[in-house]
């Protein structure tokens, strides 16, 4: 077989099909044909074809003979869609999107995933000149005052690597990134990412802390949670849904258990990671950057969470750089007696 991923959409509704396949690829997944149900060819029903038909017939009573003769002939399996798919900018999209793919992961498994096999290696930006209002960061500071929840997914990694060099020494934020990636290199991200960086930058476990000038990187395995102190603990659970680790869940949990969650940012990817939380979260104040698609290697990650409206500031990886740092520097400076 020639991989996984590989599927086909069959509609009787033309926008129902764009929708469905837009949906599909924009989660990694390969969509071979995309047909209306008279118009399918018997070549897409044979062995090794495809590994999944993603089907909607809005009139099931009228394609009876032709469901008999898919539900026969089919050498991939079938999945049936129990409802119309919502607009694009419709705020249950991202949920709908989200059922969408757990059910394609429980069928033909999750879409490719970060692997750093081909990071590219570029020149580090030269960092932002630091502020006179951030004093230096003594080891071991207490309890972070602002966290911010980074998001990425395939292509991610540089991406991340560039906002992070960019970023002068002593920044007073705190920093946990939900990355997509193979669990086995976690620890190479986290090497990749302290190269040119001056931020302590480790896999999260248990013990670890929240603190400025520190990034946490969200396991793989099991989910994480955060005590008001910003103490991390393991949960010992896999992570919801289809994605690992969750974005959404990171920044539900930092929210809810650190209290508060200052700002996110989505950056490369692939799917709709983050797309329920971020809305939910900047109704209560949370700050929602993201990552501009031109200089994405894959934009529908944060595209997916622009298309809320949750979005204030889209920039590249440099530009989100300096714009957090001004806003860290007037929240320094209105703060300081």
């Amino acid at each position: 077989m020639a991989g996984p991923g590989r599927v086909g959409v069959i509609a009787d509704d033309t926008l129902q099909g764009h929708l469905l396949a837009a949906a599909i690829k924009g989660q990694g997944y390969r969509v071979l044909v995309s047909t209306a149900p008279d118009s399918l060819e018997d070549r897409w029903l044979e062995e090794g074809a495809l590994d999944l038909w993603v089907v909607d017939l809005s009139r099931e009573d009228r394609w009876q003979p032709f469901l008999d003769r898919l539900l026969e002939q089919a050498a991939a399996p079938l999945l049936f869609c129990d409802g119309q798919a919502p607009a694009r900018t419709a705020s249950h999209y991202p949920r709908w999107e989200r059922r969408l793919v757990t059910k394609l992961v429980d069928y033909i498994g999750k879409p490719a995933v970060e692997r750093l096999d081909t990071v590219p290696r570029v020149p580090a930006p030269a960092p932002i000149p630091r502020p006179r209002e951030f004093q230096p960061l003594a080891d071991g500071e207490g309890v972070a005052e602002r966290v911010w929840v980074l998001g990425a997914s395939l292509g991610g990694p540089a991406a991340v690597k560039q906002f992070l060099d960019a970023l002068p020494p002593h920044l007073p934020v705190a920093f946990v990134l939900a990355q997509h990636i193979d669990a086995g290199f976690l620890e190479t991200l986290c090497q990749v990412l302290r190269r040119d960086s001056r931020l302590d930058c480790q896999v999260a476990g248990a013990g670890s802390r929240l603190g400025h000038g520190r990034l946490l990187v969200a396991p793989v395995s099991e989910s994480i949670e955060f005590d008001r102190d910003g103490g991390v603990r393991l949960t010992g659970q896999s992570w919801e849904g289809p994605y690992a680790p969750s974005i959404d869940q990171v920044l539900h949990n930092v929210a809810g258990g650190f209290g508060g969650c200052a700002g996110a940012i989505v950056f490369s990817g692939m799917g709709n990671d983050g797309a329920i939380a971020a809305p939910r979260l900047a109704t209560a104040g949370t700050t929602v950057w993201a990552q501009t698609a031109d200089s994405c290697a894959v934009s529908s990650q944060p595209d997916a969470v622009r298309e809320t409206g949750c979005v204030s500031y889209s920039g590249t990886p440099e530009q989100l750089a300096r714009q957090l740092v001004e806003r860290v520097r007037r929240e320094v400076a209105v703060a300081a007696p």
